[in-house]
């Protein structure tokens, strides 16, 4: 008798300790000392996990070329940060392909020795982010939480999560946490034709969106910094692909052989972005490269 209700013990401490593993689990801090940038992920369960970036892009403010103005920005919002000053969640909106996620990992490069940290997380997590943010509350780092290519449909979890975030709920309330975001859309929801028709008119000529229009405005106004980019002009393409063509080490006159393959480049693909010149430099110097 004795030995079955042993048994009996040992195989209910077993299905509890599976009814356990299977529950969500409160999310653990890491080795912060393991990187400068993590990602967050969400395994099979609901369970969450910061995962440290072993490999950080080499980016810096000085390769980014042609967005003087939204490099500025960034860097004084986040050198305020990084010094305990106050400093706004940003919104960085426009063309793809103009340096937004690359100037927010130089922005990462730059103070990183100062104590800057990222965190990135996807827009289907960002339900997670309460919990997030009260592992990092009392850390003495400063920690950029990075959304990168934004956007929801209508009804998604996350979209009031971040809405809530950037409110300042309680959880939220905390002074080494700020949250960096691209989007191709300014307003970040779908826009319908349709909507146009829910704008009121009064008798002194004022125009008024209607609540629907307001609710995909109001995540976006809760960003205290709007950055926008633009399309790179040929001029402003062409510098863009010198200036890799340089980094990758190709003779000044070279570069200058190469600007009309460049803007065959470009146009073959459609878009005069910092992306697109960065990719036909790559090509290029690889295919004139010396073999060894």
């Amino acid at each position: 008798m004795t030995h079955n209700f042993d048994q009996l013990i040992a195989r209910a401490e077993q299905l509890m300790a599976r009814i356990e593993l299977a529950l969500p689990q409160a999310l653990s801090a890491p080795d912060w000392s393991q990187a400068v940038a993590w990602r967050y992920r969400r395994r099979a369960g609901g369970h969450g996990r910061l995962e440290p970036v072993r490999h950080v892009a080499a980016m810096e403010l000085g390769h980014l070329k042609e967005i003087d103005g939204q490099k500025e920005k960034i860097r004084r919002n986040t050198e305020q940060f990084v010094h305990g000053q106050p400093a706004n969640n940003v919104l960085l909106t426009g063309a793809r392909g103009t340096g937004k996620s690359s100037l927010i990992k130089a922005c990462l490069n730059t103070y990183a020795s100062a104590g800057l940290r990222l965190i990135e997380v996807d827009k289907a997590d960002l339900t997670d982010l309460p919990d997030i943010i009260e592992v990092v509350a009392d850390r003495p780092e400063k920690f950029i939480v990075f959304c990168d290519d934004l956007s929801f449909e209508d009804g998604e979890p996350g979209y009031k999560a971040l809405k809530s975030i950037l409110d300042g709920s309680v959880a939220a309330a905390t002074p080494n946490v700020l949250i960096y975001a691209t989007s191709n859309r300014r307003h970040l929801l779908p826009e319908y034709m349709r909507e146009n028709l829910t704008y009121t008119h009064t008798d002194d000529g004022e125009v008024h969106p209607g609540e629907g229009v307001e609710e995909k405005i109001s995540l976006s106004e809760r960003f205290g910094l709007w950055v926008s980019f633009y399309p790179f002009s040929q001029d402003e393409y062409l510098a863009i692909a010198a200036q890799w063509l340089a980094s990758f080490g190709v003779a000044t006159t070279a570069i200058e052989a190469a600007r009309p393959e460049a803007l065959v480049w470009a146009l073959e693909r459609g878009s005069r972005s910092g992306r697109v010149a960065y990719q036909f430099a790559r090509d290029y110097a690889g295919k004139h490269a010396t073999p060894p």
